[in-house]
C-alpha cells in the first residue's frame, strides 16, 4: 500500500487552514498545519513531500520562509497561498525557489490539482539510458538527482534540476521559452516566458563561475554552452 503523502500547511488564517485541511485529508493526504512560519520552522521539514505556503503572515513572511528553505538547501516542493495576485508577486514567489502560486480566493478543486500535478513533478524520474551525464567537470547523477562541478555538489530544487538537465541532455540545441514551458511546466498553462528567466537566472547563480554554461541568444532561447567546459 502506498505510504500517504505528507503536506505542511502554514497559514496564518486558522479557518482557511480548517478548509484546505479537512478538503486534503479527504483527499488522501497526510496533513500537518503550522500557524507562523515560525513554528513551520520548528518542525523537521524534510518528512514532508510539499509545503502549502501562505504569503502574508505575521512575523516571518512566507517568501521569506521559502528563501530560508532554499539557502539551508532544503528542496521541498513549495506552493504559495496569497492574496497578491499580480504577475511581479507571482515571479518574486518563483525567484524565491517556489514550485507554484495560487492566487486567493481559490477553489478547493483548483488547490488539489495543483498539488497533484507538482507532487507528480517532484516524484518523476528523468528518462535516460545512462545513471549520469558527464560534460568536462560537469557531472549530473540521474539516479541521486543531484549535479557536481569539480566534485563539488551544487544544490538545486526539482525546477532547477529539470532545466539544467533538458539542456545538457542536448547541448548546443537551442531551446526557446515556449519549448521550455512545454518540457517542464505542461501542466501548468499559467506558466508565463519571464517565469523561464527567472528560474534561469536562479540557476546561473547557483553555477557561480559556470554561469555562461546556461547561454542566451537573444530573441530565441537558451541552450547549454558546452564550449566552456
Amino acid at each position: 500500500m502506498k505510504e500517504k503523502e505528507r503536506i505542511l500547511l502554514v497559514d496564518d488564517d486558522k479557518s482557511i487552514s480548517e478548509i484546505l485541511d479537512f478538503n486534503l485529508r479527504n483527499e488522501g493526504f497526510k496533513v500537518t498545519t503550522a500557524y507562523s512560519a515560525e513554528e513551520a520552522l520548528s518542525l523537521d521539514l524534510k518528512q514532508f513531500n510539499l509545503l502549502l505556503l501562505d504569503v502574508m503572515m505575521g512575523g516571518i513572511s512566507g517568501y521569506k520562509l521559502a528563501e530560508k528553505l532554499r539557502t539551508d538547501e532544503i528542496s521541498i516542493p513549495i506552493i504559495f497561498l496569497t492574496a497578491k495576485d499580480t504577475e511581479n508577486d507571482m515571479l518574486t514567489g518563483f525567484s524565491v525557489g517556489g514550485d507554484d502560486y495560487i492566487s486567493k480566493p481559490f477553489s478547493i478543486k483548483e488547490v488539489i490539482a495543483r498539488i497533484k500535478a507538482v507532487l507528480k513533478r517532484s516524484n518523476s524520474t528523468f528518462p535516460s539510458q545512462s545513471n549520469s551525464i558527464e560534460i568536462g567537470a560537469f557531472l549530473i547523477d540521474l539516479e541521486l538527482k543531484k549535479i557536481h562541478l569539480n566534485n563539488v555538489e551544487i544544490p538545486l530544487t526539482k525546477t532547477e534540476l529539470e532545466l539544467l538537465m533538458l539542456l545538457a541532455q542536448n547541448p548546443d540545441s537551442l531551446f526557446s521559452r515556449e519549448r521550455i514551458i512545454n518540457k517542464i511546466w505542461k501542466e501548468a498553462p499559467y506558466i508565463t516566458e519571464r517565469t523561464v528567466d527567472v528560474h534561469v537566472a536562479r540557476l546561473r547563480k547557483k553555477l557561480g563561475d559556470y554561469k555562461d554554461i546556461i547561454a542566451n541568444r537573444a530573441g530565441y532561447g537558451y541552450y547549454f554552452n558546452s564550449d566552456i567546459l
